[in-house]
């Protein structure tokens, strides 16, 4: 019977022990709600670096991939206006062409039938012109009949209709119908000025009324970047921001580009904007379908910055730590806008003078 008191008199000392280890474990912090108090002695306070809030000038950038683009006025494709066969080609890939410059000559028995069809209308409309003007006389000698003369009014107005709508006809092929002599070809002009950037174009081929286009002309001077800007971003790109863009086949080149429209519809899919951007491309350098990188850049004043080793991540929320004096740490929820290599930018949680820990946060992190 004492052999057991005696045992049970050392178990209640080893506990006893135990429990006076563990608390001296846990004596270093106490812990209420979202707020840690650190007691003086504890070695944790000497890890905890903290640094005051304040509000500067912060220059954001934003680098995202882009394609290059020919832009759409600048761009034409030449396709035959009438089925026929090709006679003649005036030019060759690579080629500087003005607007209105020959392109090629096709041979079409619909082509000799819109010339006939101009020539009638004309002829018609003149003759309906001649007999209105010569009933006007009759009526103004008294001898003309009023009925005569509004048909002949008539008459001519639905001739002259006929002959524009034949001269439209041509002159949308740009055919110069002061010069324009039936059964010859029709000439096919460049409607832009530019360069060849592909050449279809051959001799004796029977191209139909619906064929693609045979020859493009593009005028590349000037050319766009579309680039694609995350919804979250949208707000930091400015219509009038410059934006530096790079080339995979000339890293070291760095080229000047403006904002030329920001598409109004969000990509459901990607969640991002398209971005078109305007540059020179004098040089040439920049082609169509080429991949680049377009970076830009925007000024965000009185910002709050801080280090983003002072945000921590918890619950698919952002916290940081705030001193509030005493040894005392508050830990409190941020929004932030974007994160940079090393900072974070933050929307709303903190004010200019808040005192946050910038280094050491994870020991209060584990305390909580």
């Amino acid at each position: 019977m004492n052999k057991f008191i005696l045992i049970c008199i050392v178990a209640s000392i080893i506990v006893a022990c135990n429990h006076n280890n563990e608390t001296k474990e846990t004596g270093d912090y106490n812990v209420n709600k979202d707020t840690i108090t650190i007691v003086g002695s504890s070695p944790i306070l000497k890890k905890l670096v903290s640094q005051k809030v304040s509000t500067r000038l912060y220059l954001f950038e934003l680098t995202t991939s882009g394609t290059v683009k020919a832009i759409p006025n600048n761009y034409a494709l030449v396709a035959a206006p009438f089925a026929g066969r090709i006679t003649k080609s005036y030019v060759r890939l690579g080629q500087e062409v003005n607007a209105g410059a020959p392109i090629f000559e096709i041979s079409s028995p619909s082509y000799y039938e819109t010339g006939k069809a101009y020539y009638q209308t004309k002829e018609e409309m003149d003759l309906a012109y001649k007999n209105l003007k010569r009933q006007k006389d009759l009526l103004n000698k008294g001898v003309g009949v009023q009925k005569d003369l509004e048909e002949a009014e008539v008459n001519y107005t639905l001739k002259k209709k006929d002959f524009e709508n034949a001269y439209a006809s041509l002159k949308v092929f740009q055919v110069d119908t002061s010069e324009l002599i039936l059964g010859q070809p029709l000439i096919v002009r460049s409607p832009i000025k530019g360069t060849i950037v592909e050449n279809n174009i051959v001799i004796g081929q029977y191209i139909k009324e619906d064929s693609d286009p045979i020859a493009t002309v593009a005028e590349l001077s000037k050319i766009w970047v579309a680039g694609q800007v995350k919804e979250k971003d949208i707000r930091y790109i400015n219509d009038t921001a410059e934006v530096e863009i790079k080339l995979i086949s000339f890293p070291e080149k760095v080229i000047k580009g403006q904002i030329y429209h920001i598409n109004s519809l969000i990509d459901e899919d990607t969640r991002s904007v398209q971005v078109l951007i305007e540059c020179d491309n004098k040089d040439k350098i920049m082609k169509p379908g080429m991949y680049v990188t377009a970076k830009f850049t925007h000024n965000i004043e009185n910002s709050i910055v801080v280090p983003s080793k002072a945000v921590f991540q918890m619950d698919d929320a952002s916290y940081v730590f705030i001193y509030i004096g005493k040894n005392k740490y508050l830990k409190r929820k941020i929004e932030t806008l974007t994160e940079e290599k090393d900072s974070v930018i933050v929307k709303s949680g903190l004010k200019a003078g808040d005192e946050i820990i910038v280094n050491g946060g994870f020991y209060l992190l584990e305390e909580k």
